[in-house]
């Protein structure tokens, strides 16, 4: 029997101490208003054309967009400057440019309240740095006008030209307007038809579904809450506005511990991204996989010979390689990774053991 010395019994102790919390720490739980959200609570989104004034020699072409040319047209005669076509033809605008107005219009907005908005160019300006945009209504998708836009436009960027050179720091035609519009009209957010409201998930479970009608029932009360279907939840609520309020406030902030996601590997081609959750889980397999690559080249030709095209194809040897099943994503990775292709590669390998059914895991293209 080994014998401890008081010094290594306390480092054991203190140790112990240490591991404790991790050994009872219970698994993690989310607010019922992270999981799910009220049908009918939701934000609107709002676009407008408009014009951005005061940049440096920056602006749309006229020449190459003339609707540009016609929006200031228009509003000159607003303001009773009128002018003929031939005048309207002649306009070089170089500080003027075209732009479309986006913003989101959030859930229970009321008139007055400011909104942040987005300026996006829609002709070929160079930058929309140090402009201005004018007063531009902005609609919903039922042609009516929320809100009005103006402001001075924010670029995160810069640029310089010259000598046929030129050198830009993140994008130039594209800006923000913070508090950039004023709500000018609301639009009706009922919460719940009588005496009901429905929480609609984000993702559909049926497991998560029934632990929120459990939590709900355990604080509200049995019967408040009763599962419709896979993702929606109908839960009774007080008719009484001031107590509907209380009442959500106090159900949204409930923690519930939703049920494992399923295995799932986002894959971006065009980027050659590759993202996995925990649950991936690979059978054993072999694999072989080879790089095929095709070069056209040109040779120039004599005096009087015309150039000769020269086609190489190569595909690079690929040998049968093992893969050991993995049972945790530590273990996936390392398989993987023990393959040494590169992301545009494991996007094809992935694709290849997933139709071989040695993939267990959604496999997802965006």
């Amino acid at each position: 029997m080994k014998i401890f010395s008081g010094k290594s019994f306390r480092q054991a102790a203190i140790l112990a101490g240490c591991l404790l919390p991790l050994w009872s720490q219970p698994a993690l739980a989310d607010r019922i208003k992270d999981l799910a959200s009220i049908q009918g609570v939701r934000n609107n989104q709002l676009i407008g054309y408009g014009i951005v004034v005061g940049l440096d020699s920056t602006g749309d072409q006229t020449t190459q967009t003339p609707f540009t040319t016609q929006a200031i047209a228009n509003m000159l005669a607003q303001m009773g400057v009128g002018l003929s076509a031939d005048q309207t033809a002649k306009l070089q605008l170089k500080n003027v440019a075209a732009v479309m107005v986006t913003a989101n219009l959030q859930a229970f907005a009321k008139p007055g309240q400011p909104l942040d908005v987005t300026v996006s160019s829609m002709g070929n300006a160079k930058s929309l740095r140090g402009g201005t945009l004018l007063m531009t209504p902005l609609k919903g998708a039922d042609g009516q006008v929320y809100a009005m836009a103006q402001g001075n436009v924010l670029v995160g960027g810069a640029g310089a030209s010259a000598g046929g050179a030129k050198v830009t720091v993140n994008h130039l035609s594209a800006g923000r307007i913070p508090a950039g519009a004023t709500v000018e009209r609301a639009v009706p957010t009922p919460v719940g038809q009588g005496p009901y409201i429905h929480y609609e998930l984000a993702n559909a479970d049926f497991g998560t579904v029934q632990r929120l009608v459990e939590a709900i029932n355990k604080a509200m009360g049995s019967g408040t809450a009763q599962a419709v279907d896979g993702r929606q939840i109908r839960v009774r609520a007080p008719e009484d506005p001031d107590a509907r309020v209380s009442f959500l406030g106090r159900v949204d902030n409930l923690e519930v511990t939703p049920m494992a996601a399923m295995a799932k590997i986002i894959v971006n081609p065009r980027t050659g991204s590759v993202v996995m959750n925990q649950k991936v889980t690979i059978d054993a397999c072999a694999v072989a996989h080879g790089n095929l690559s095709v070069v056209v080249g040109e040779q120039p030709g004599g005096a009087f010979q015309a150039p000769t095209t020269d086609i190489q194809v190569k595909q690079d040897n690929g040998s049968l390689m093992t893969v050991k099943a993995g049972a945790s994503l530590a273990d996936v990775v390392k398989a993987l990774n023990a393959l040494g292709a590169n992301p545009l590669d494991l996007l094809a390998i992935l694709q290849a053991m997933k139709a071989a059914g040695a993939l267990r895991a959604d496999l997802e293209v965006i």
